[in-house]
């Protein structure tokens, strides 16, 4: 294995491969970048690591599919047992990596599990490798510290996990002391309708809202739409998995259809918004911070302020079909 030495003379990867973005932005944010000689074609943060080698590619089409084609097209392959994603078996045998971060939390998301082992066989040196599958906040961080250990950057991952944890926890301060708690819908999926899961339901909680249809630390799942004229949601956030802020936009467009879409008082009270899911939601990494400030500022704007970039989010006023 060839490394080098950082500042604090511990040994660094040289020549570091990711498998999915928040991997990769992980990696940019421990200051590895120039280490990090793979990515994924979803890998898009920082923009500068969009020149870098693509080794992960999709499988499926999505770029002209509807989001129940795309639906369809991924169960299909997952129940057939084939990956939603290729691996350059090539470039990657050239590129030579000393270490690979993968996952195997989610078979739509990333590679994993035979994908990353099919992909080491074409190696002549075994890189180490790193499954990065939180579940949760807590996970997120402790995911971070294991590149950092990985990649020899171990002062580094504490520091930055000191900082995230001192953020959320004055976010979560200053919303326990906030007299109400909305009820919140994020919805991941347009169609068919799925709940949040994982991590993104604890976000919520942090920025003092409640979402009783989410499943924390676990999988988003399909959800019938009475049951969320059932929660009558107060503040609904659209955020389906994957899509940057104008595809949010473009999708949400067809929610008038839905029945009694006037009726819901987050669509009455002009709290349904857009936001950019890839960046600050599906992708269990280094931006979840930025996340949780955005959830606090739309579920609680009295309270707290936005700092980051407009295009993480857009209010959208969607009429009740005819």
């Amino acid at each position: 294995m060839t490394w080098i030495k950082d500042v604090n003379t511990m040994a660094v990867a040289q020549r570091i491969v990711s498998f999915l973005p928040s991997a990769t932005e992980m990696v940019c944010a421990l200051g590895l970048e120039d280490h990090l000689v793979g990515i994924t074609h979803e890998c898009d943060y920082p923009p500068s690591v969009k020149s870098k080698p693509v080794v992960v590619s999709s499988a499926v089409p999505v770029e002209n599919m509807t989001e129940a084609e795309i639906d369809k097209a991924v169960s299909e392959r997952v129940q057939a047992g084939l990956s939603v994603y290729q691996v350059d078996e090539a470039l990657l045998r050239q590129l030579a990596p000393d270490l690979i971060l993968a996952q195997n939390l989610c078979d739509v998301c990333a590679p994993s599990g035979n994908e990353v082992s099919r992909a080491l066989q074409v190696l002549v040196e075994t890189p180490e490798v790193v499954h990065l599958s939180p579940k949760s906040l807590k996970g997120i961080l402790e995911k971070l510290r294991e590149v950092g250990q990985a990649a020899g950057c171990v002062e580094a991952a504490e520091r930055w996990i000191k900082a995230a944890s001192e953020k959320l926890e004055r976010i979560a301060a200053t919303a326990r002391a906030l007299p109400t708690r909305p009820r919140v819908f994020c919805m991941e999926w347009l169609d068919p309708l799925y709940c949040s899961g994982h991590w993104v339901p604890e976000m919520v909680r942090i920025a003092g809202g409640v979402d009783e249809l989410s499943r924390e630390g676990s999988d988003s799942i399909r959800i019938p739409w009475k049951d969320v004229q059932a929660w009558s949601p107060e503040v609904l956030i659209v955020m389906p998995c994957g899509c940057h802020l104008e595809k949010v936009v473009e999708l949400a467009a067809k929610l008038g259809n839905l029945p009694g879409w006037g009726d819901i008082p987050a669509v009455r009270n002009r709290q349904v918004f857009a936001a950019d899911a890839s960046s600050y939601f599906a992708r269990p990494g280094p931006r979840v911070l930025e996340g949780t400030e955005l959830l606090a500022h739309l579920i609680h704007p009295e309270a707290f302020d936005w700092q980051g970039p407009r295009s993480a989010y857009q209010r959208i006023e969607i009429a009740p079909a005819a």
